[in-house]
């Protein structure tokens, strides 16, 4: 079975003590106030209106009560999920710049020539939150009505029945690559910059079958469209009906794990206090009341293990992307 996953240096300014410096030392010098004393940015790599895009809406709005200042979402929407990261790694490491790591970020540099970045150098690494719920979806007025019809089309019909993601490299692509793999069948893979316009062209017709995170949710439960089949280890909370991949006969587990991170060098003791802040946050009701919405799972890492966990998931992506031979 394949499971898809899917310090710096503080510098302050050097005093000369005179007759009356002494005193100055019991009142903060300017510029050195905690932190943090102005908003953070957090950037969101995908597309307003996403499950991604309203979780950390929700995380943010909690963290920031208790950091004491606003925390803002940038959407820096593109490439497969990379344009966002490429941000955050080219920031200053103030700890007042984080963003979003999809898991296409430790396949991105490992398919291009020329990578945006570093995965293993180029980030401080936060805190790990969560993971998808992941599903392939059609129109609700499609005559593809089951998972085994879509692989049965697919093989009558090589490179016409196409699907849309949320861009080359996401979890979305590699398991529907994978998917059609195993069934000795060839999907049109569209990509798109997130799931707001991912959605659009499945309801509009331009492509046959959404591969998507769970915003696909509410119109499924509306009968506007029909999930043939859910990624998880088990059967969605919500959609008790919808087998998983491994029901059908597809021996995959996608999730795409992520967290938060910010550019190389954030000092320790922000590090610190970022990551507490996001632990609380993860853990309140009104953000567990979001993940609910979502069908997404707490998945909680410190610093140091979410570190580790990059490490790995890094080598593991890479005999994934070896063994399908993708590039960009």
């Amino acid at each position: 079975m394949t499971i898809i996953r899917a310090g710096g240096i503080s510098r302050r300014g050097t005093f000369m003590l005179g007759a009356a410096g002494a005193a100055s030392l019991a009142t903060p010098a300017i510029g050195q106030s905690p932190f943090p004393n102005r908003p953070i940015r957090l950037i969101c790599p995908w597309t307003p209106g996403g499950s991604t895009d309203m979780q950390m809406r929700a995380i943010a709005e909690i963290a920031s009560r208790k950091l004491g200042q606003p925390i803002t979402i940038e959407n820096r929407p593109g490439a497969g999920g990379v344009i966002g990261p490429q941000a955050v790694a080219q920031a200053q490491p103030d700890g007042y710049t984080l963003g979003q790591l999809p898991i296409s970020v430790f396949r991105h540099p490992q398919m291009v020539q020329r990578p945006l970045f570093n995965p293993l150098e180029d980030f401080t690494y936060v805190i790990h939150l969560t993971g998808y719920l992941f599903g392939t979806v059609v129109r609700a007025d499609s005559p593809i009505r089951t998972h085994q019809e879509l692989i049965e089309r697919a093989k009558a019909q090589p490179g016409r029945i196409s699907y849309g993601s949320p861009g080359v490299g996401t979890s979305l692509h590699i398991t529907m690559e994978q998917i059609a793999l195993a069934a000795g069948a060839e999907f049109l893979h569209v990509p798109f910059r997130g799931f707001a316009e991912n959605i659009a062209a499945l309801l509009g017709g331009q492509i046959d079958v959404l591969a998507d995170s769970s915003g696909w949710a509410p119109l499924a439960l509306d009968g506007r469209v029909r999930v043939l089949a859910v990624w998880g280890r088990e059967r969605a909370k919500r959609f008790p009906d919808v087998p998983t991949l491994q029901e059908v006969g597809v021996p995959v587990v996608s999730a795409s794990p992520y967290g938060f991170a910010g550019p190389k060098g954030i000092p320790a003791e922000i590090v610190a206090k970022l990551h507490d802040a996001f632990k609380e946050a993860l853990e309140d009701r009104a953000h567990l009341d979001v993940l609910d919405r979502y069908d997404m799972l707490p998945w909680y890492m410190n610093s140091e293990d979410y570190a580790a966990f990059a490490r790995r998931t890094f080598e593991e992506e890479g005999v994934m992307i070896r063994r399908l031979n993708l590039r960009i």
